[in-house]
């Protein structure tokens, strides 16, 4: 029999004291990250991707993102997920949606998915399970959305849970601790610091260079940013796995950030001269090309601190 350990997962709060809800996962599970967003608003699909759009709804409240990795052989993304499905319907939980892998609707629902970024969370287009559960109603009704995958012997689990929050909710400081956390802080350190920053949450598939509408945090940091300081110019730089040749890869990574500098100008409001685009391929890794993990975390656009005015 495969053991499992039981863990404190998060508390459910549901209108009074908190209520701890003990699941379990595979022996050897280690939690990668936690994003805390005290209010903030989020979609989750409520359905299959339909040819034209992915069905969503739209939350708003207390959001916190977690991610785990675990050693798994032998073992379905259903035989992970169905674990934590029974916790959390013996828990009172309903769900509302699930589906798996390309009846969800491919690389259009991949892309609606609110997942946490590679290495900390890796989702296999064609090996994926998603859940969304809800439970209580009106001012105290939460959700849970739950994506399982894996790759090799290695499983993934992120769990996103949003709380709504109370008439006359007032939001409290949040501690230094959970600040370092939150993209914003990532990508506006980074770049204040390190002159350059990963955008975070731009997924793209293997050989292609289709960004969906959005929205994305990164992004929206990344425009504030540049609006609150006009003078202030930046390149992105679009990067690829090493699946073939230099030359292609070099033309797919700068539609890549052309893509991205198009949402920026066109949706966000930013001045087109203050951002421009490159490509160059798979000349720059972060991460071996031998797993798709690596080459997942390969296929990003970063941004790149530049000087204020051109040369």
């Amino acid at each position: 029999m495969r053991r499992v350990i039981p863990f404190l997962l998060w508390s459910f709060l549901a209108g009074g004291p908190a209520v701890a809800v003990d699941l379990t996962l595979p022996a050897g599970a280690s939690q990668t990250r936690e994003v805390i967003r005290e209010a903030d608003t989020v979609r989750l699909p409520t359905g299959p991707h339909s040819g034209t759009d992915v069905p969503n709804l739209r939350l708003e409240g207390r959001i916190v993102s977690r991610a785990w990795r675990m050693p798994v052989q032998g073992v379905t993304t259903l035989q992970l997920l169905t674990p934590l499905r029974d916790q959390l319907e013996g828990a009172g939980w309903e769900a509302v949606f699930a589906c798996e892998a390309l009846d969800c609707g491919g690389f259009d629902f991949r892309f609606a998915l609110p997942t946490l970024p590679a290495p900390d969370m890796f989702l296999d287009l064609f090996d994926y399970r998603y859940l969304l559960m809800r439970r209580g109603m009106g001012a105290t009704q939460e959700h849970a959305a739950l994506i399982v995958s894996q790759s090799g012997r290695t499983g993934y689990v992120q769990v996103l849970h949003v709380t709504t929050l109370a008439e006359g909710y007032t939001i409290q400081p949040i501690p230094a601790e959970e600040r370092e956390a939150l993209p914003r802080a990532d990508l506006v350190q980074a770049l204040q610091t390190q002159g350059h920053a990963v955008l975070e949450g731009l997924d793209f598939g293997l050989g292609d260079n289709a960004l969906g509408a959005g929205p994305y945090r990164s992004l929206v940091t990344l425009a504030e940013f540049l609006t609150a300081s006009p003078e202030t110019r930046v390149a992105l730089v679009g990067h690829s796995d090493s699946i073939g040749g230099l030359e292609q890869n070099s033309a797919l990574s700068r539609a890549r950030a052309e893509a991205v500098l198009n949402l920026l100008v066109e949706q966000h409001g930013v001045a087109p001269a203050q951002v421009e685009a490159h490509g160059i391929g798979y000349l720059s890794p972060i991460a071996s090309n031998t797993s798709p993990e690596g080459r997942e975390r390969n296929r990003r656009v970063e941004v790149v601190l530049l000087d204020a005015e051109p040369q």
